[in-house]
């Protein structure tokens, strides 16, 4: 039986280069991307189909959900893999500090929106992380960041990445499904690239610093396929070693099951 996954920012990328992957492995991929022209060109090249959303629009999160669950009726593995850097402070459509939205609402609602399909499948959720968690501070009274420095995004980014390890944990809790998280690497690609640091990078040294996209698509495809090494349901892998550092946050279950409440409750679904 041919096998569906669903990989949220595949229209470049590790995103990308795991669907190819996957599809030369017979699995049926859903390609999802921001950009029109990028998505369908990707889904092309596997033989996959294109979804288009935009994350900084719940209203558009909900109608990717509804498609995929029309599109398919069975769903196996979920890779929450959209995501990036905000150099600049805004807020999205519906309000949210853009970061927040982007790496940590816009997949929690997703992945409950596609629950049923992942649980009749006895499916897994894949959600890709940082080591940059490690900078992280989930404060339940300030997700939005309104009270705390931005200094270029990048602790609100690290905070959003420690929020994908606590959504992993907790998932895993609730539902027993199958869910981990996981650092590609520093990666070498277009991630952060309105970031003063990454154009610096780029200037330091041709092409930026970071692994071949090959190397950081590794741990997705390994993870979405059960071929990883083992370890506990939740866990979150700094790369292929499971169980990576995490700031002390990151193993707090009850942190995690409050930010659960807390999205839900900003996300607009019963917790």
């Amino acid at each position: 039986m041919t096998k569906t996954i669903v990989i949220t920012g595949a229209s470049t990328g590790i995103g990308a280069n795991a669907a190819a992957r996957l599809a030369r492995e017979g699995w049926d991929v859903a390609i999802v991307g921001r950009n029109r022209e990028r998505t369908t060109r990707v889904a092309a090249s596997v033989d996959g189909t294109p979804f288009v959303a935009d994350f900084d629009r719940l209203d558009e999160v909900r109608d990717l959900a509804a498609a995929l669950t029309s599109h398919y009726p069975r769903i196996d593995v979920l890779a929450n893999n959209a995501g990036g850097l905000v150099s600049g402070r805004g807020l999205s459509a519906d309000g949210h500090e853009r970061t927040l939205q982007l790496n940590h609402l816009a997949p929690f609602l997703l992945t409950n929106l596609l629950l049923p399909r992942l649980l009749e499948s006895g499916g897994r959720v894949v959600s890709t992380s940082s080591v940059m968690n490690l900078v992280g501070r989930v404060r339940l009274d300030d997700l939005e960041w309104s009270r705390r420095r931005w200094l270029g995004g990048w602790p609100a980014y690290g905070t959003s990445k420690l929020e994908t390890i606590l959504f992993a944990r907790e998932l895993a809790r609730r539902t027993g499904l199958q869910s981990y998280s996981f650092h590609p690497g520093y990666v070498a690609t277009g991630f952060g690239a309105d970031s003063a640091f990454i154009k610096l990078s780029y200037l330091v040294r041709s092409g930026g610093f970071g692994v071949p996209v090959e190397q950081g698509a590794e741990p997705l495809v390994l993870l979405a396929t059960g071929q990883a090494a083992p370890a506990a349901n939740g866990s979150y892998y700094d790369r292929l070693k499971p169980n990576g550092r995490t700031r002390a946050q990151g193993r707090d279950d009850a942190l995690a099951a409050a930010l659960w409440q807390r999205s839900a409750e900003l996300v607009g679904i019963d917790a």
